[in-house]
């Protein structure tokens, strides 16, 4: 046992831990976990705990199925809404497979290889998400679109009646490590964002995981649901999660460029071109339902068209005003409902593509392009997103930096899910159609 792992194991024992989850992620970017008592983590730290990977969305085939999940160290927290007396802590981990291999479908494994891939250019990837959430009333347990409260963009109480339930999620996510830099309501009834400081990305997706399940949690404990489906009522604005994403070149900011156009570096540039040549694949893993297609529409604040701006809040890429170390470009589409993981590794793959080969982007545009006519977009060259699943999917399977970042894994399993989900919501009869059509015919 090293000496990292014994300091581990005492401070397992000094906060009087009797559980530990071992926390993973699937390809939906669904949480899963396994409990193991305390006096299994030196095992899981060091050997590694099996399991059976064959009923896991996008993992393995049944005869294929025994797995192996090892611990992270440095991501030890303790779950501060269990009890306090024999407390629970958790550990974000690997997945390996027989002979001691890292699992290509896991998705933090995904990210970890292009991070490597950074790193032999001498690059740190660095994110910062802007998660948005609906906080939704429950009744008889289960989940409605009923909201708490009528509160607007940074509202306060009375308006806003779930800053209690906001100040508590803060706080636990304060003791599970997290810097946060600011919480507040969001432009929808009853919608939330809050806000944590950048790190490296595969520390960022880790962090992503432990917001989402945090926030669901306690927010039960209100009685009320929290919701990160990407647009959960048509009319009003969906939730996104904003990426704010810079490079790190021997601890300094890789983006900016004292002497730059608008002192940003041309390293910045051609990942910017990198992220708008891959746009449409990216989408796929950004925007992973098909609920999410409902968002990128115009008039709602969602980004659908392909360009960039220094400023401008329409552009899907914007570089913020801050300068020196803060230099970063805020991809605009995600949606919470993606994977952390694999949408920084597309991420990071589509702009060091755009750094190894040079690419740079159109010319910024800094005009309101929701107000732009069809004519008036194809003069300045403007493409959109993705409109449906199926169209994003079509694009990732067309894109040979993607699809090799991904590996063939993932990839298959994205293009099944794709496929499953697009008849499955083709052959349902909808409420809008029995509105529709039900009376008349």
């Amino acid at each position: 046992m090293s000496a990292d792992v014994s300091k581990l194991i005492k401070k397992i024992e000094a906060d009087d831990v009797k559980f530990i989850r071992l926390q993973f992620t699937d390809v939906l970017g669904m949480p899963k976990n396994a409990a193991i008592p305390a006096a299994m983590a030196e095992k899981s730290l060091t050997e590694g705990t099996w399991f059976d990977g064959s009923s896991i969305e996008g993992f393995t085939r049944i005869e294929e199925s025994d797995m192996l999940l090892k611990a992270d160290p440095s991501s030890y927290a303790v779950l501060p809404w269990r009890p306090q007396e024999g407390k629970v802590a958790r550990f974000m981990c690997d997945v390996y497979t027989y002979g001691d291999k890292p699992f290509e479908g896991d998705p933090r494994y995904v990210l970890k290889k292009i991070m490597t891939e950074a790193a032999k250019m001498g690059y740190t990837f660095n994110t910062g998400p802007e998660l948005e959430f609906f906080l939704f009333n429950l009744i008889d347990g289960k989940p409605t679109t009923q909201f708490p409260d009528l509160g607007c963009y940074f509202d306060l109480a009375p308006n806003d009646k779930a800053e209690d339930v906001r100040r508590e999620i803060v706080l636990a996510l304060t003791s599970m490590g997290l810097e946060i830099e600011m919480s507040h309501h969001e432009v929808a009834a009853s919608q939330h964002e809050i806000d944590f400081k950048y790190a490296d990305a595969v520390t960022t997706a880790d962090r992503v995981m432990t917001y989402k399940f945090a926030t669901k949690v306690l927010a039960l404990k209100h009685g009320l649901h929290a919701s990160f489906m990407a647009k959960p009522i048509s009319g009003i604005n969906g939730s996104g999660m904003h990426t704010h994403g810079s490079l790190s070149k021997g601890g300094k900011n890789a983006f900016f460029d004292p002497n730059g156009e608008n002192k940003i570096s041309d390293i910045a540039m051609y990942y910017i071109g990198g992220i708008l040549k891959h746009a449409k694949a990216i989408t796929r893993v950004a925007n992973p339902t098909i609920n999410s297609y409902k968002r990128l529409v115009p008039g709602f604040e969602a980004p659908c068209y392909i360009s960039w701006s220094a400023a401008n809040r329409s552009a899907l890429v914007r570089v913020p005003a801050a300068r020196g170390n803060s230099t970063r470009a805020e991809f605009r589409s995600p949606d919470p409902m993606c994977n952390p993981y694999l949408t920084f590794a597309c991420m990071l793959a589509a702009g060091l593509d755009g750094i190894k080969n040079k690419i740079m982007p159109p010319e910024s545009t800094n005009v309101n392009i929701y107000h732009l006519t069809e004519k008036e977009r194809k003069r300045l060259k403007i493409e959109m997103l993705p409109g449906s699943l199926a169209e994003s999917q079509e694009y990732l399977m067309k894109d040979k930096v993607l699809c090799d970042a991904l590996g063939n894994h993932i990839v298959e399993t994205l293009a099944r899910i794709a496929v499953a989900e697009t008849d499955a919501y083709r052959l349902a009869v909808h409420p809008w159609e029995l509105d529709r059509y039900l009376a008349t015919y």
